[in-house]
């Protein structure tokens, strides 16, 4: 019969943890006084254009020695990357990766009541001047479509005074030969030619 160990467990000196943790909860508790906790800004809204249009439909030479700025696709000069296509440049900028490196928390402010009734007042505003730009521009156009349906007019009116004008001519013509004829002189001088 062979004989067990009654120590085969590994022993911890629970005095000497016990130790270590109430120090790191004071510790924890004191806090580092010589470092600051970072504040990140809240995420807002973009103060620019983002360019997609710039380098669409051109060409470009590129080589090794090309600097990653200049190279095909979409630069990030904040993360110093290249981004190949457009949908995916956009997802970047809207992303954690970039938006940390912009020095912003991906948390969004909460909104007062009175900053949304001021965005509505904006929103309407602008709504309304889109429309009275709408106005101007049916208003343009109806006047426009307006003098050209007078120009036509006036084009028809010119045709039939012109018509009438042939037709009195024709007429004359017509009875003037009759009493020509009548009078004898039906063979002398020619056709009147218009």
């Amino acid at each position: 019969m062979s004989m067990r160990p009654d120590d085969h467990r590994r022993k911890w000196d629970r005095k000497e943890y016990e130790r270590l943790a109430h120090e790191r909860i004071l510790a924890k508790d004191k806090g580092p006084e010589d470092e600051e906790p970072v504040t990140k800004e809240l995420l807002k809204q973009r103060e620019y254009k983002v360019d997609l249009d710039s380098k669409l439909g051109k060409s470009m030479v590129i080589n090794k020695s090309t600097p990653s700025s200049q190279s095909g696709g979409y630069y990030c000069n904040v993360c110093d990357c290249v981004v190949k296509d457009s949908i995916n440049f956009l997802d970047h900028i809207n992303g954690k990766k970039h938006q940390r490196n912009l020095g912003m928390s991906m948390k969004v402010e909460r909104s007062s009541l009175d900053q949304v009734k001021e965005r509505f007042k904006i929103n309407k505003k602008k709504t309304e001047e889109k429309k009275k730009d709408y106005e101007l521009e049916s208003r343009v156009r109806e006047a426009k479509e307006e003098e050209d349906r007078y120009r036509e007019y006036k084009r028809e009116k010119r045709k039939e005074r012109k018509r009438k004008a042939d037709d009195d001519d024709l007429d004359l013509d017509a009875g003037g030969s009759e009493m020509a004829a009548i009078m004898g002189f039906a063979g002398f001088g020619g056709s009147k030619k218009n």
